[in-house]
């Protein structure tokens, strides 16, 4: 009986990466570029004492409510046109109920919504 022939070992070629520069051009120290945006904190650029404090003050107002009153406030805040958070916070600011007869109220809220950034 014959032996079968030897096999062959296939080479496939590596995949290509990004090789950095032996050498970095003279004065470049391989740090990030300095002409990028400066980063700005969750609370933007005033102190972060004022967004603590009004980031628990939205913690209190949108407590977790009963299910029931959660149902309410969404049926009655899609009747008018409105998202749940404009409704609770309309509530919570005036104390009272928008009704359907509040249109002035409720063109003012949609009015001050900010446009949707395109996805």
């Amino acid at each position: 009986m014959s032996e079968p022939p030897p096999r062959r070992r296939v080479i496939r070629p590596r995949a290509r990466r990004a090789v950095p520069p032996a050498v970095a051009e003279i004065g470049h120290n391989g740090g990030p570029p300095l002409d990028e945006e400066p980063h700005v904190p969750a609370w933007g650029t005033g102190p972060i004492r004022t967004y603590v404090a009004w980031r628990t003050a939205r913690k209190k107002a949108f407590a977790p409510v009963s299910r029931d009153v959660a149902l309410f406030r969404i049926r009655k805040a899609e009747r008018l046109g409105l998202t749940y958070e404009e409704y609770t916070s309309e509530l919570l600011d005036s104390g009272r109920h928008l009704q359907a007869d509040d249109t002035q109220r409720i063109a003012e809220i949609i009015a001050r919504r900010k446009p949707k950034s395109p996805s």
